[in-house]
C-alpha cells in the first residue's frame, strides 16, 4: 500500500473506491480540483483528467492507453503517429505538474487525492487518515501544514549568498543547504511565498524519487548514452540555472539578474528542467545540486561537470559557449548564429505575442577546458525553449533521433543541435531538430 505523507500528520494511503457513495466523493473532489485557477481556464488538461478518472473509477483501464486517450479526448484519428504527435504525453505532464500545485496550495489536507503517476495514464487514488501530534508545536492536530515563521526567518538571517538546493537521488527528496534566493530581508508576506515555493520545489522532487524507484531496474537507453561520459566518476553534478528580474522593456518581460539584485526569480520552465534532470540522473547514483549562475564563481565550477540551464538568463552559458558553432549572439535581440554560416540565423517572431511566438534552443554537450569537465548546455532563446531542450535530453525517443543524426560515437562524441520548439499560449510543444554539429 502507497502512502503520501502531506506534511504534518495527516497520511493520504492508496485507495480503492468500492461504492456508489466513494466513488461520488472522488468526483466532488475532481469537481474541485477542475475549478481551481491551474484548470479552470483550459480546456485539454480537463478533458483528459475528467476522462481518465471517470473511466478509472468505471474500472476501465483498458481505455487508458496512449493511443485511446488521443482517439477519445482529443479527436485524433485511429492510426495517427503517436510519436510524432505527443499530445497526450504533454497533456498528461501538464495535469500531473497542475495537480502538484492544487495540492501545494492547500492550507488544509485534503480528504482525498488523485494523482497520476510518472509514465502511467491510470490516476491513483488517497484517502487521508490523521494521526495526533506527536509533540506540542509539531503541528496541528488535523495536519495543516504552518511553517514556524521565527525559525524561518532566522534561517533566513542566516543563510550564506552562494545558496543551493541538492537533490539526493535514493529518496528522491531535496535537502536545502540555502534557498536559492536571498530571504535575509524577506518580510512575512515574502517568507510564506519562499515557504509555498520550496513546497513545491519538494513535492516535484518527491515525484522524482518516485520515477527514479519505478526505473530502477531499467535498461540502458538511448538516455543513458548521453550522459554516461558527463556523469562518469562524478558523486554530485552541478545544474546551473539562470536567474532573471521583470523588465516590462524587454520582449521576453525579463532580464538578466545579476549579482546586485536581491530577489530574482527562477521560471517554472527552469524548475521543470532542473527536476527532469535530477531524476534522470538520480537513476545513475549522481546526486544533483541546483545553483544560481549569479552566486557561483569558476573556481566551483572547475573538475565539475555542470549541466547549464538558459542562455540569456545566465552569465555562465554566455561564457562557456565559446567554442560552439551555434552560439548565442550577445545584444537584446537574442539570436542563435551559426559560426560557419553567418548568415544562419534563429529568432523569435517578435511580431507575434511572446506566448505564442515559436522558440529555438541550443542542446550541447561537450568538455571543457575551462573547467577541465564536461558542460551539458540546455539553453533556450527564451524560457520554452530551456523546458524543451531538458526534456530533450530526457527522452529515449528525441535523442534516438538525434543518434541518427550522429551515427556512431554518439556516448562519447562533443555534440550540438538546434531545435524548435511551438508555443501556443504559452505552453511548451514538441521538439524538432533544425542542425547539427559535432566534433
Amino acid at each position: 500500500m502507497r502512502k503520501i505523507m502531506s506534511v504534518a500528520h495527516a497520511i493520504h494511503e492508496t485507495w480503492h473506491p468500492q461504492t456508489k457513495t466513494e466513488r461520488d466523493a472522488v468526483l466532488a473532489e475532481l469537481d474541485a480540483i477542475l475549478a481551481s485557477p491551474h484548470f479552470c481556464n483550459s480546456k485539454r488538461y480537463p478533458a483528459l483528467l475528467r476522462f481518465i478518472v471517470e473511466n478509472a473509477l468505471a474500472a476501465k483501464a483498458e481505455l487508458l492507453k496512449e493511443r485511446t486517450l488521443g482517439v477519445e479526448v482529443f479527436d485524433r484519428p485511429h492510426d495517427y503517429d503517436t510519436n510524432a504527435d505527443t499530445v497526450v504525453r504533454y497533456t498528461a505532464g501538464e495535469v500531473r505538474k497542475r495537480l502538484l500545485l492544487y495540492y501545494s496550495e492547500q492550507s488544509q489536507p485534503s480528504l482525498i487525492r488523485i494523482s497520476l503517476p510518472a509514465g502511467s495514464y491510470v490516476p491513483e487514488f488517497f484517502h487521508a487518515s490523521f494521526e495526533p501530534a506527536a509533540a506540542a508545536g509539531d503541528g496541528d492536530a488535523h495536519g495543516a501544514f504552518r511553517p514556524d515563521a521565527d525559525s524561518s526567518a532566522n534561517a533566513g538571517a542566516e543563510r550564506h549568498e552562494s545558496e543551493s538546493i541538492v537533490l539526493h537521488p535514493a529518496a528522491g527528496k531535496m535537502l536545502f543547504e540555502a534557498a536559492p534566493l536571498a530571504v535575509r530581508k524577506a518580510s512575512a508576506g515574502s517568507n510564506r511565498l519562499v515557504w509555498l515555493a520550496l513546497i513545491l520545489i519538494l513535492l516535484l522532487a518527491l515525484a522524482a524519487g518516485a520515477r527514479w524507484r519505478d526505473s530502477a531496474n531499467h535498461s540502458p537507453t538511448q538516455v543513458d548514452e548521453f550522459w554516461a561520459p558527463v556523469v562518469r566518476g562524478q558523486h554530485n553534478l552541478l545544474i546551473c540555472t539562470g536567474s532573471s528580474v521583470f523588465a516590462s522593456n524587454r520582449y521576453s518581460g525579463v532580464e538578466t539578474a545579476n549579482r546586485d539584485i536581491d530577489y530574482p526569480f527562477v521560471s517554472w520552465q527552469s524548475v521543470s528542467a532542473a527536476v527532469q534532470i535530477s531524476s534522470v540522473l538520480s537513476r545513475t547514483g549522481v546526486s544533483t545540486q541546483l545553483v544560481s549562475a549569479p552566486s557561483i564563481a569558476l573556481t566551483d565550477l572547475r573538475e565539475h561537470s555542470v549541466t547549464l540551464l538558459g542562455a540569456y538568463n545566465n552569465q555562465w552559458t554566455m561564457h562557456l559557449q565559446q567554442p560552439l558553432r551555434y552560439y548565442f549572439l550577445p545584444g537584446a535581440d537574442e539570436i542563435i548564429q551559426d559560426r560557419v554560416q553567418p548568415q544562419v540565423q534563429w529568432k523569435r517572431d517578435q511580431s507575434l505575442p511572446y506566448s505564442n511566438s515559436d522558440d529555438y534552443a541550443v542542446i550541447a554537450r561537450f568538455r571543457d577546458p575551462t573547467i577541465d569537465g564536461w558542460v551539458v548546455m540546455l539553453a533556450g532563446v527564451g524560457r520554452n525553449g530551456t523546458e524543451a531542450a531538458a526534456q530533450f535530453v530526457t527522452s529515449p525517443h528525441y535523442l534516438q533521433l538525434l543518434r541518427d543524426r550522429i551515427g556512431s560515437d554518439f556516448a562519447s562524441r562533443n555534440i550540438e543541435a538546434v531545435i524548435k520548439i511551438n508555443v501556443i499560449d504559452g505552453k511548451t510543444g514538441a521538439p524538432a531538430i533544425l542542425a547539427v554539429s559535432t566534433w
